[in-house]
């Protein structure tokens, strides 16, 4: 034993497989759960132990993790008679890096705290490429003595970590991150389509602007997937849809106006009833094209 936590890992779909991956490749030791228990099979030819159940899981490590798609699938792997909570007791820690309305990663922390342990809220604002490098941005909300015991850890996945307040208050913040994200990938591609319709190359389109004084990293990143679609999303189009809709409701809830996610939020929409669930969310592009005659 080299004296560093064992980890536990729940939900290996695009990016939690990629995150457990770093891990192992970190050499720590892993145990993890899938409901597809076989898009497990190239972690476990990498070391992964592979668990019956989110319980197991949870039972055996120190710290574990989990990453899924909304809160209905974090009731599921967390709250069940054979969830994260059951296998949870005092001195672990448990770190959800999912993008759940904030109120509810709230309640399940109470209920972690009930058990001994400890929760953190902890997305990660990045997508397939940055979780391969090692780049994620990661912002945690939670007790921050706890925050520190994990800091070592969670740096092995991203090079910006921050310590952002009390339990809820990293998705606060990651939701905050998604509207400018769903935001600018709208207007960008308003712009590009713009110019297209005029007769401009759409790859020279996205050149210029993504190197203009409006080229924030993110576009500079994603705007020439509008050209060159990637065959696997890095963050798809029902994703953003779910967090738009976070975002709406928390601004309800703290009656705080969002009116530009409310309209980016309605062309995701969109894009979800034409057929884009799926694809990434540069794939707007094409939904305002469509709806613009453009073939």
């Amino acid at each position: 034993m080299d004296g560093r936590p064992n980890l536990g890992f729940v939900g290996l779909g695009t990016m939690g497989s990629r995150v457990a991956g770093r891990l192992l490749s970190a050499g720590h030791t892993v145990y993890g759960f899938n409901r597809t228990a076989s898009k497990a099979g190239p972690l476990v030819e990498r070391g992964l132990i592979l668990c019956e159940t989110p319980r197991a899981v949870a039972e055996a490590a120190d710290i574990v993790f989990s990453m899924v798609t909304d809160g209905r699938a974090l009731n599921e792997v967390a709250a069940r008679a054979d969830g994260i909570l059951a296998g949870l007791g005092p001195g672990k820690t448990y770190i959800d890096l999912s993008t759940v309305s904030p109120q509810a990663s709230t309640q399940l922390a109470e209920r972690v705290r009930s058990t001994g342990a400890w929760m953190l809220d902890a997305p990660v604002s990045g997508s397939v490429p940055a979780v391969e490098a090692g780049t994620l941005m990661i912002v945690v909300g939670g007790d921050r003595d706890v925050f520190e015991s994990v800091l070592p850890v969670l740096q092995e996945l991203g090079q910006n970590v921050r310590h952002v307040g009390p339990n809820g208050h990293g998705l606060l913040l990651k939701l905050a991150i998604n509207i400018s994200l769903g935001v600018q990938m709208l207007a960008f591609s308003e712009g590009v389509l713009l110019a297209e319709k005029a007769g401009i190359a759409r790859s020279l389109a996205v050149e210029v602007i993504t190197g203009s004084a409006i080229g924030s990293p993110m576009l500079q990143s994603r705007g020439p997937l509008v050209v060159d679609a990637p065959d696997d999303a890095w963050f798809d189009v029902e994703l953003m849809h779910k967090d738009l809709m976070l975002a709406l409701a928390t601004g309800a809830e703290l009656e705080t106006p969002l009116p530009s996610t409310a309209i980016t939020n309605e062309l995701f929409n969109a894009a979800r009833a034409m057929g884009y669930a799926q694809s990434d969310i540069a794939s707007v592009f094409d939904v305002l094209s469509e709806m613009a005659g453009t073939p």
